[in-house]
């Protein structure tokens, strides 16, 4: 059982990496691209919003990967180490999300605002 909770928790964190991986290819890719127009304003916050969903699904699948390691630790140390770890990424989590949030109530706010004007 220890051995396949290892194996486990392997590919669940390379999937994880993939994740982070696949969305900085993809900002950096925007952010270039942004770069060479003349953009708006909008465009730019838009790369960065792709990039932080990335962030978010793979610091989530990092995160369970935490927690399904902790179930074979056999130190109090190795709990702690992967609680602080743990703790961290939820921490990043939370904040990347409620930016997110943040961000979708301004858009849909200014979406309104211009549909009501004349």
């Amino acid at each position: 059982m220890i051995e396949a909770t290892h194996v486990v928790v392997g590919v669940i964190d390379a999937i994880a990496v993939l994740m982070i991986l696949i969305g900085t290819v993809g900002a950096l890719v925007g952010m270039l691209r942004v770069m060479r127009t003349e953009p708006a304003g909008h465009e730019r916050r838009l790369v960065w919003i792709a990039y932080a969903r990335w962030l978010v699904a793979g610091l989530t699948f990092q995160l369970a990967a935490d927690i399904i390691e902790s179930t074979v630790v056999e130190s109090w140390d190795a709990v702690g180490r992967l609680a602080a770890i743990a703790a961290v990424r939820t921490f990043l989590n939370y904040f990347l999300e409620r930016d997110l949030a943040e961000v979708r109530e301004r858009d849909a706010a200014r979406a309104e605002a211009a549909s009501i004007r004349p």
